[in-house]
């Protein structure tokens, strides 16, 4: 009589890693190694109809096209969709308080000025802060920054569209537009020559 026994491969009934949660693992961590992106736009609110500004530490909605303190330098913070948002003109990240408050700080190291980006179905994006899960950046009709603690991620005042800076367009008013009309004055009036009599 020959008794056969199955043979089992060392680690067999170890269960496989979760590729998904290891990925959401190293999402959740600053990536201190990899290659800083780093792109240029602006941030369009939704309800206010205007763009994103950061003024030192006040931050609203309240910018028109090509405005100085919209330009917005946004850097990535993981391999995944974590990014640090700062102003090009003031050099202020946008971070969020414990209170909910969004305000501008020179350095953009802590975790409370670093937001995850949410593509929404409706092509909209969604910015919620990493220390403070839950909470969205949210600016009022006025412009205003709303509480994050009443913000969500389906409300319109956390919508937001990205949209490249091409800076001020000059108006037909403006200073440096009138000097392309500007008359060149001659030194010298130039004189009428007369046509001949017929004789």
């Amino acid at each position: 009589l020959i008794l056969f026994f199955p043979l089992s491969t060392k680690g067999e009934n170890q269960p496989s890693p979760n590729f998904n949660q290891y990925v959401r693992d190293q999402g959740a961590m600053s990536d201190q190694l990899s290659r800083r992106q780093i792109r240029e736009y602006q941030l369009y609110s939704r309800t206010s109809g205007k763009h994103v500004q950061v003024t030192g530490k006040r931050i609203t909605a309240t910018a028109e096209e090509g405005n100085k303190f919209a330009k917005l330098i946004v850097e990535t913070d993981t391999f995944g969709s974590r990014v640090r948002i700062k102003g090009a003109e003031s050099e202020k990240y946008i971070c969020m308080s414990k209170r909910g408050k969004l305000v501008g700080k020179p350095n953009g190291k802590s975790k409370d000025c670093i937001f995850t980006e949410i593509v929404l179905e409706n092509n909209y994006t969604a910015f919620q802060n990493a220390r403070y899960e839950g909470w969205f950046m949210a600016f009022s009709r006025r412009g205003r920054p709303r509480p994050a603690a009443r913000s969500r991620q389906n409300q319109r005042e956390a919508h937001f569209i990205k949209r490249l800076y091409r800076g001020q367009m000059p108006f037909p008013n403006h200073p440096d537009r009138q000097k392309q009309f500007e008359f060149v004055g001659s030194s010298s009036p130039t004189r009428r020559t007369r046509a001949p009599r017929p004789r």
